[in-house]
């Protein structure tokens, strides 16, 4: 006689608790890295704290004070010039070269995808050294060039408008690769029936664009703006580099970026309670801008 194997637990202890148990990590390094440090930014934000000469609880002062802070005011003028730049460069140039390798195909089509993250993977600090050399007033090449065509002046970096467009440009070619490719993923996977099905009704290639891609693009476009604006009010690398030897961006601070308001008040000036401030108040405009593009976003069908 065959004995029969004891029946099994279909579900143990175990596999009910595996899943909490491969997150913890992440979840415990997400608490101490990120929520105790913000919550301690919120407090930190309501006292005068100089580490060379001691506390003192202020209440609202810091925020006051943020209210009538010009160098705040240019530098959110500045930070949110630079998203909407950005933003837009690599959302325009995204939809084109995505459109683009739908068309792209052969042997070096995946060669040609790939490189396309070549200024995702390199440094931050590598582009805005080199983007301060191409711009620099004396022997840059954009400056050469300009000098040919008898153009004459202190550079892009001493316009505040033109400054504010070397940042976004080294931002947008950064992140345009990755952009790109999102896009191509999601193009990539819809049926091509629906694209031939639009050839079969007239549809030209503008009207494919519009009326079919467009509209699958909808969430990834939503979801890019979003990051873009977002990791935009965060941007330290490029404004500090970009004019080396300042960390204000110029001596007009023609491109001081919130990111550098809170490191300059906070570890050059030593006030640490009116640097948590600024931070806060970042996070708050974090908050609204993700708020409000969730709300477009829904309005116009493109997130549930």
């Amino acid at each position: 006689m065959i004995e029969q194997p004891a029946p099994r637990r279909t579900r143990s202890r175990w596999d009910a608790a595996a899943p909490y148990v491969f997150l913890a990590p992440f979840f415990v390094l997400f608490l101490v890295f990120t929520v105790l440090p913000s919550v301690a930014t919120f407090a930190l934000a309501w006292w005068e704290w100089d580490p060379l000469g001691g506390q003192r609880w202020v209440g609202a002062d810091n925020f006051v004070r943020l209210a009538g802070d010009p160098r705040f005011w240019t530098a959110t003028t500045s930070t949110l010039i630079i998203a909407a730049l950005a933003t837009a460069a690599q959302v325009v140039v995204g939809l084109v070269l995505a459109h683009a390798l739908q068309v792209v195909r052969g042997r070096f089509a995946g060669v040609l995808r790939i490189s396309f993250l070549v200024p995702y993977v390199t440094s931050g600090a590598v582009v805005a050294i080199l983007a301060a050399q191409l711009v620099d007033r004396d022997y840059g090449l954009l400056a050469t060039v300009a000098a040919g065509w008898g153009a004459e002046g202190d550079g892009l970096l001493s316009d505040p408008f033109g400054a504010r467009i070397v940042v976004a440009a080294m931002v947008a070619w950064r992140w345009f690769g990755f952009t790109t490719l999102l896009m191509f993923a999601v193009l990539d996977a819809v049926p091509r029936d629906i694209f031939r099905a639009a050839e079969m009704d007239g549809a030209g290639g503008w009207a494919t664009f519009r009326f079919v891609s467009l509209p699958i693009l909808g969430p990834v476009i939503a979801f890019c703006c979003l990051t873009s604006v977002v990791g935009a009010l965060q941007l330290f690398t490029e404004p500090l580099l970009v004019d080396p030897g300042r960390i204000t961006c110029g001596p007009a601070r023609q491109c001081q970026t919130l990111a550098l308001l809170v490191y300059e008040t906070g570890f050059r000036d030593f006030q640490f309670g009116y640097a948590a401030a600024v931070a806060s108040a970042v996070f708050v405009l974090a908050a609204g801008v993700v708020g409000g593009g969730l709300a477009l976003s829904r309005r116009w069908g493109w997130v549930a």
